[in-house]
């Protein structure tokens, strides 16, 4: 046989009927050889784009855990300064005994009540009362009654004005709720602004002399609660170093990805470049202006700043777990439903916000808890919750059955699980201790059985989601190195046919990468 025409004719080769056929199969695949590139499973194939290299694909298991390490001892030390921190609320008790001349009118009074000094870093005023009886027996019961309140602000100079009279819009119906002895606490003013050194309240109460007759109203407790001032201060002092620290992370992060089109960023980047932004407005930039101005602007952007940024951070989680599996990320087809499950919860969340804060700068009597849309929108807002982790669970439970033993992509789950964990952990201790974002936190705080000791549940809400988004802004940003040379992304089909996965295959665009995994058509189109 002459070798010249060895692969290029179609003569019985002295080899035999196998050599023949892998002599023509051969031939097939040379005059293919130029659609091979799109025919072959190559690991560009299954995706519509390509990403940019994360530093968390060339970390090894040692230095993956260290930065994990780092973000708990942050997190530990802003703890550890919260604990040495001082009480976030200030509380007076005042005895109606004490302020009445007549003890037998104390189902009614009126009680003159003088409040404490105060100043812009109190923030607000709530007054709450208490009522204690002789009762004995197991019953619990709900008696409604009427709170009128009149209120005079005092200047520093003693000058004296009127600010509220005395009236039917200020008669308030309220229940009280009683327990043997101790009822629970009623809110009866609540003041969102000061702009008065001192208030002289002249409280009546209405309805409550049957009450007396039969339980026998020994004692009430008044309550002014305020902000503690040197926590005021602290607040201040480290929303400014977060703020500023976000920033100059937001900046670097932005900066490493500026030489990548936003069309390669991975979807984590994507997500980041978003939060990172939305974590400055969570830090609240314009918090100050609430210590120089009586306006209720700055508090409602406060609520709707971090309501909107805890939002984000839950349609996040959503999108990478699911994204992770998924290439096409059209509107209608991906986030629709995803904004549908976390607008639910975002909307009730913000109306509260609003209305509490709104409603209070206007009427200072008024309770937005004996509203009775208000249990609707909890109802409403506990099933959108609830709606949200169980369709997180099984965005969770499909991205780890079809990824968990995929290279890259392992990592990226157990990374991405260990800070939602983390994040929905230590938010469920706080809200069991009676803390929150700004929106829930005026109303925890307006309890007088609600104490503080310390500033650690400030410091622990807080430093978690920002030393969480620092900690992902390195592990997510570009590494340093050139993996679309290694032997695990250019040369290992496990790598290549995923699934439908993610498009986070290493940068670059060079022929070569583009070529057949197969060697041995490599080795024909050589020849």
């Amino acid at each position: 046989m002459d070798s010249a025409n060895v692969g290029y004719s179609y003569h019985l080769p002295a080899g035999g009927w196998n050599y023949k056929i892998r002599n023509t199969l051969s031939q097939f695949s040379d005059l293919f050889s130029e659609f091979n590139k799109y025919i072959a499973p190559a690991y560009h194939h299954d995706r519509c784009e390509r990403s940019v290299q994360m530093r968390i694909y060339s970390m090894h298991k040692g230095e993956f855990v260290m930065v994990f390490i780092a973000f708990f001892a942050c997190f530990g030390l802003g703890v550890f300064i919260g604990l040495a921190g001082p009480s976030p609320t200030s509380t007076t008790a005042v005895t109606a005994s004490s302020i009445l001349t007549n003890s037998s009118n104390i189902y009614s009074g009126p009680f003159h009540l003088h409040s404490p000094s105060l100043g812009t870093k109190v923030q607000q005023l709530w007054l709450l009362a208490e009522i204690n009886t002789n009762n004995n027996d197991e019953e619990i019961f709900d008696k409604s009654f009427q709170i009128s309140i009149s209120i005079d602000g005092v200047l520093s100079d003693h000058t004296t004005f009127n600010l509220l009279p005395e009236s039917e819009l200020t008669n308030r119906t309220q229940h009280l709720k009683c327990k043997q002895q101790v009822c629970e606490e009623v809110l009866v003013l609540h003041l969102g602004s000061l702009e008065y050194t001192h208030y002289i309240l002249h409280v009546h109460f209405y309805g409550l002399q049957e009450f007396h007759k039969r339980y026998f109203i020994k004692e009430i407790f008044f309550y002014f609660k305020t902000y503690n001032p040197a926590f005021t201060q602290m607040e201040t002092w480290f929303r400014f170093i977060f703020l500023l620290t976000t920033f100059t992370v937001a900046c670097w992060f932005a900066h490493s990805l500026r030489k990548y089109s936003t069309h390669d960023w991975a979807i984590e980047q994507k997500w980041l470049s978003l939060l990172l932004p939305l974590l400055l407005l969570y830090n609240d930039p314009i918090f100050p202006l609430r210590l120089v101005s009586g306006s209720c602007f700055a508090p409602l952007l406060d609520s709707i700043f971090q309501t909107t940024f805890l939002a984000c951070v839950m349609l996040s989680w959503l999108a990478l777990y699911h994204g992770l599996r998924q290439n096409e990320r059209g509107f209608l087809s991906f986030y629709l439903l995803k904004l549908l499950v976390v607008g639910a919860a975002w909307t009730p969340g913000v109306v509260l916000a609003v209305w509490q804060k709104y409603r209070g700068y206007q009427d200072p009597t008024y309770n937005y808890t004996q509203n009775p849309n208000y249990e609707m929108v909890k109802i409403m807002f506990f099933t959108a919750i609830v709606v949200y982790f169980l369709y997180l669970l099984i965005l969770i439970v499909k991205a780890y059955s079809d990824l968990r033993n995929m290279p890259f992509f392992d990592v990226r789950l157990r990374c991405l699980s260990i800070v939602v964990g983390t994040v929905c952990s230590t938010t469920a201790l706080l809200g069991a201790q009676a803390w929150g974002p700004a929106a829930l936190q005026d109303h925890w705080a307006a309890q007088p059985r609600v104490h503080y000791d310390t500033s650690a549940p400030f410091m622990a809400l807080y430093g978690l989601f920002n030393f969480n988004l620092y900690i992902l802004a390195y592990l997510f940003s570009p590494g340093g190195g050139s993996i679309h040379e290694t032997a695990i992304t250019k040369d290992n089909p496990a790598f290549s046919m995923i699934n439908d996965s993610d498009e986070e295959v290493i940068y670059g665009s060079d022929e070569e990468s583009r070529r057949p995994l197969n060697s041995h058509h490599r080795m024909n189109e050589d020849i």
